[in-house]
C-alpha cells in the first residue's frame, strides 16, 4: 500500500508541474520526492507522471488518479487538524455578530462565561441589525433571528422566539381588548415606519398565515420609541417577546391575541462554510446552545 508521503508528493508534483517545486513545498529533498513518485507508480502499476528535464505532466492515468486521490488526501489532512485542534484549548480573537438589542442581555453573559473558561481568548462583539457578510466583516460567527434563506453558511438552530401583540392596561381599560386580529383595524396601532411591510402584522388564523393591516395616529422608526408609546397608553404594539419581557415583568404591558400568534421566529448561530470550524468557534457554539434560555421568550 502506498504511503501517505508518496501520495502527498504526487499531489504536489501534479499541482506544481515540477519535482523541484514539490520538494520545496514539502521541505523534502529532490531525491526523496523522486523516490516517492517511483514507489507510487510501482505500487499502482502504471506511469502517472511524464518527466522531462524541465517539466512534469500527468499521464491520462495520472489525471484520473489525481482527481480521486486529492479529495481523499484533503479529508485526511482535515482529520489530522481536527485531532490536533481538539487537543488545543481555544485561543486568539473570536469575532461575533448579533442583533443590537439581543447582544447585551443574551450574549454578553454567555461571552463572560466563555472568557472565564478560556482566559486566553479575546472576544470582539459587533452589534448590528443588518445581515452582514461574515467574510467581508471579518466575523467568525453571527447570531441571527429570522427565517433564513439558503446562505451558503453552516448553522445550528438554537431555538425560536415569539412575536406578540401587546398593550398597556390603561389603553385596554379605555378602549377595550381586541378578541381577534381583525379587531385591530378599529384600534390605534403603533407602526414602525422602517419595516419592509410597515403596518402589516402576521398572524395564524384558521391554520394559515395571514397578514392584518393596521394603522394609528402615532408611528415611529424605532422599537424603543414603540415600547415607550405603548407603555404610555398611546396604542397597541407588535414585537418580539424577548424585547418586551422587562415591561411584562413590571406589569407595564400585557400580551393579547396569543391564540393567533404567528409561528415563532427561529434563532440560529451561523459560521463560515468550512468542514471543520476552529476550536474557538466550536467551543462558543456549545456555550450558546447550553446557555441560551429561550423558554420564556
Amino acid at each position: 500500500m502506498s504511503r501517505l508521503e508518496d501520495l502527498e508528493a504526487f499531489i504536489h508534483i501534479a499541482e506544481t508541474g515540477s519535482l523541484t517545486k514539490a520538494a520545496r513545498h514539502l521541505n523534502r529533498s529532490l531525491q526523496a520526492v523522486s523516490r516517492s513518485l517511483a514507489a507510487l507508480e510501482e505500487d499502482v502499476g502504471v506511469q502517472l507522471v511524464h518527466r522531462t528535464t524541465r517539466h512534469c505532466s500527468l499521464s491520462e492515468a495520472g489525471e484520473a488518479f489525481f482527481r480521486r486521490v486529492k479529495p481523499a488526501m484533503e479529508e485526511i489532512g482535515e482529520a489530522r487538524l481536527e485531532v490536533a485542534d481538539r487537543r488545543a484549548a481555544p485561543s486568539g480573537i473570536l469575532r461575533v455578530g448579533a442583533p443590537v438589542l439581543f447582544g447585551p442581555d443574551f450574549l454578553v453573559p454567555i461571552i463572560a462565561q466563555y472568557m472565564r473558561a478560556y482566559p486566553q481568548m479575546e472576544v470582539d462583539l459587533q452589534l448590528t441589525d443588518t445581515f452582514v457578510d461574515l467574510s467581508a466583516a471579518g466575523l467568525d460567527l453571527v447570531v441571527r433571528i429570522a427565517d433564513l434563506p439558503d446562505s451558503g453558511l453552516q448553522g445550528r438552530r438554537l431555538g425560536a422566539l415569539r412575536r406578540v401583540v401587546f398593550g398597556a392596561p390603561s389603553y385596554f381599560e379605555q378602549y377595550g381588548r381586541p378578541a381577534h386580529p381583525s379587531d385591530l383595524r378599529q384600534h390605534a396601532c403603533i407602526v414602525r415606519t422602517l419595516d419592509q411591510r410597515s403596518g402589516q402584522w402576521a398572524f395564524e388564523i384558521d391554520g394559515k398565515r395571514r397578514s392584518v393591516g393596521v394603522r394609528g395616529p402615532f408611528r415611529t422608526n424605532t422599537m424603543a420609541a414603540i415600547y415607550s408609546a405603548v407603555s404610555a397608553g398611546l396604542g397597541i404594539g407588535y414585537s418580539p417577546l424577548w424585547q418586551i419581557r422587562h415591561l411584562l415583568d413590571a406589569g407595564q404591558v400585557e400580551v393579547i391575541l396569543e391564540a393567533f400568534e404567528s409561528k415563532p421566529v427561529p434563532i440560529h448561530v451561523l459560521w463560515q462554510e468550512h468542514r471543520l470550524p476552529p476550536a474557538k468557534v466550536r467551543a462558543f457554539i456549545d456555550y450558546l446552545a447550553a446557555g441560551l434560555k429561550l423558554d420564556r421568550f
